[in-house]
């Protein structure tokens, strides 16, 4: 049998995810339909938030932060105003701690209902079980308008604190969502879980291997399903997060399939957090005294939580004026990216689409 010389050639692919906006490619090498090379192109999304930071307050870089993955905008918010807090020596209520996990694992299943939703899609499931998932990330969206009279950008968490204390409609409606998700939880693994058409796209496809995960500081998600049970909240608990039980999801192959079931098991552990921190929370202050123009001690701090994508910090020096001498954002898109080439290489056209999907990137955070 007479073998078929073939040359490789330069295929630009994308924008094709739904976070991506118009910036992202891949320059991706191709012989045949088998990918040889890929080349990452981040495009120019830069906000340059790290840098308007030096010329902000404090309080005032709150909202720029609502603008790195803004689908997560609540979590951004805590990253940041924990690294205040810490930098500044201030504390707050026990009010606003339990108010503050609730809301962050609030954040957290929204998102993850945005990343699984929209890998579906890149699988070929069209647009159904997306829909499925913004009907419940609705829900959640409904809850954070309560707080903050926003459904996107809620710049609703301050150094201290918060801006005003929940409404009292807001525990009957987060206790209606609690009891109703577990069942739509189950909905999506009784339609996905065992479906055929994603068994064959995405098992055993882009595997990151363990060792490979933890060299490119990889988290999140895309960590826990290669196999390391490594999570913020458990190995420097942050807020109150050693107050509660929960458990760390994770995978075994490390491929598209286990960081879908990941992200599907955290929000069944997210869900189990926020029960318990409804049952604690306790009455009093929302905020602690703060000045309206924060002026920490000179010094440095590194505040982090783990966010929906994984570790997202903030390193924070101060010259004891009322704006950061500088400020950098340790963000888990860009870091967990960096293994897109080697998840790519070997694997057909088709399947780039997937691999990529399945990390859950926001550009925002990326090019920042």
């Amino acid at each position: 049998m007479m073998a078929i010389k073939t040359e490789p050639f330069v295929l630009n692919i994308g924008p094709v995810h739904p976070s991506t906006h118009g910036v992202f490619r891949m320059r991706a090498t191709l012989d045949g339909e088998v990918i040889v090379n890929l080349e990452p192109v981040f495009g120019y999304l830069h906000r340059g938030i790290e840098k308007l930071a030096e010329e902000r307050t404090y309080t005032g870089i709150i909202p720029l932060t609502d603008r790195l993955d803004y689908l997560a905008s609540m979590s951004n918010n805590l990253a940041y105003v924990l690294a205040v807090e810490k930098l500044a020596g201030i504390s707050i209520p026990e009010r606003a701690e339990y108010l503050r996990v609730i809301i962050a694992e609030l954040q957290r299943i929204a998102s993850h209902l945005i990343a699984v939703g929209a890998f579906l899609n890149d699988c070929g499931a069209f647009f159904t079980p997306f829909l499925y998932m913004f009907r419940e990330r609705e829900k959640i969206v409904d809850l954070f308008e309560m707080l903050s009279g926003q459904r996107l950008l809620y710049n609703y968490m301050r150094i201290g604190g918060f801006t005003q204390d929940i409404p009292d409609e807001f525990l009957p409606a987060l206790d209606k969502f609690v009891k109703q998700m577990p069942s739509f939880i189950d909905e999506y693994d009784y339609l996905l879980k065992e479906n055929e058409i994603l068994l064959a796209r995405a098992k055993g496809v882009g595997i990151l291997p363990k060792e490979l995960a933890i060299n490119i500081s990889a988290s999140g998600p895309v960590l826990r399903a290669s196999g390391v049970k490594w999570d913020i909240r458990k190995v420097d608990p942050y807020s109150i997060y050693d107050r509660f039980e929960f458990d760390i999801p994770t995978g075994t192959a490390g491929d598209c399939y286990d960081r879908y079931r990941v992200r599907v098991e955290e929000m069944r552990q997210s869900l189990r957090i926020i029960r318990q921190a409804m049952e604690q929370l306790p009455a009093g202050p929302i905020r602690s005294e703060v000045p309206h123009l924060v002026r920490p001690p000179a010094g440095e701090a590194y505040g982090h939580i783990e966010a929906p994508k994984g570790e997202l910090g903030f390193y924070l020096v101060s010259d004891n004026s009322i704006a950061p001498y500088r400020c950098h954002i340790r963000a888990p898109s860009l870091l967990n990216l960096t293994a897109l080439r080697d998840m790519m290489i070997g694997w057909k056209i088709q399947d780039a689409i997937i691999i990529f999907g399945s990390i859950d990137i926001t550009m925002g955070e990326v090019d920042r």
